[in-house]
């Protein structure tokens, strides 16, 4: 049997609004918990009781995403910034190696 290798490059992952899309997930399980919470005694006579406390487990989890989201999402807006300071430095440097200027003299 041989073994199985891709024949092409994978795609780069999408990015998007992925803080706003966890929060907007997290208060939807939230708000499906509260409104199964009056119906409890129908879920516990009939042994689903889970289903009242699945949604609040998924508001606790999503609780968690949104604490790994927002730092990834800091995270990558520190390594931008970074990337953009290095490439700023490194085109006054390679400016000034030529002996060109980017200030203007206004006195004139």
């Amino acid at each position: 049997m041989e073994k199985w290798t891709p024949k092409h490059e994978a795609p780069e992952p999408l990015e998007g609004p992925i803080v706003s899309t966890v929060v907007g997930g997290t208060i939807l399980w939230f708000v499906l918990f509260l409104a199964q919470l009056p119906f409890y005694g129908w879920f516990a006579g009939h042994g689903h009781t889970w289903w009242v406390w699945t949604p609040l487990a998924g508001a606790g989890l999503g609780l968690i995403g949104i604490w790994y989201v927002r730092g990834r999402d800091a995270a990558l807006k520190r390594h931008a910034a970074q990337a953009q300071a290095k490439d700023a430095a490194g085109a006054e440097a390679a400016d000034g190696a030529l002996g060109t200027s980017t200030r203007t003299d206004r006195t004139a």
